[in-house]
């Protein structure tokens, strides 16, 4: 039963993760907490470890979860579920996009797209931060997720040198999972 809910479930996210991995995040929120198949915590910490493995990290969320669920199988099924939908549709559709890209209605439509992807992933973010830094002792504020997603904030946007670009995602990466390891001990 477990791994006929897992290849449902993460057909439902594969097929209408519309937009990227990130896109993807709040759809995966809602089936992973509706089934209880992990907690709001725990899901903020796979979505990390999803993140700084290699690879698409809608792809790595599916099978964390899968395997915690079921072992391998669940593994193997949560990771063909969630890439099925988008590899069926690109073999369907090739023929189809090579005419479409050139039609005017269509790049409209996709430009038209782009902010809303925006917008839902920007809400991700900014609800997983809240959330992060509103879960401290007794409800109150965790002062050092605070600290640390300012830290992180600025290190991103504000370089340090002048003519110096910002932040590489790797690097955000390594320094964030650094930070957290010192402030938390994990």
């Amino acid at each position: 039963m477990i791994l006929a809910d897992l290849l449902c479930a993460f057909l439902k996210v594969g097929f209408f993760a519309f937009g990227g991995a990130y896109g993807a995040i709040p759809l995966i929120r809602d089936v992973v907490l509706s089934y209880g198949w992990l907690s709001e915590e725990r899901l903020t910490y796979w979505i990390a470890v999803s993140e700084s493995t290699p690879g698409p990290i809608m792809v790595n969320l599916a099978t964390c979860v899968g395997s915690q669920q079921a072992g391998i199988p669940g593994a193997l099924v949560a990771t063909a579920a969630v890439v099925l939908p988008s590899f069926v549709m690109i073999l369907l559709v090739m023929g189809f996009f090579s005419a479409a890209f050139r039609n005017q209605r269509f790049q409209s439509v996709l430009s038209g797209l782009k902010p809303a992807v925006i917008g839902i992933v920007l809400a991700a973010g900014v609800s997983m931060t809240v959330r992060n830094c509103l879960r401290g002792e007794a409800g109150g504020a965790d002062v050092k997720a605070m600290a640390l997603s300012a830290l992180l904030a600025a290190a991103f946007f504000f370089p340090v040198l002048p003519h110096r670009r910002r932040i590489s995602p790797i690097a955000l990466i390594i320094l964030s999972a650094s930070l957290g390891i010192a402030a938390y001990g994990y």
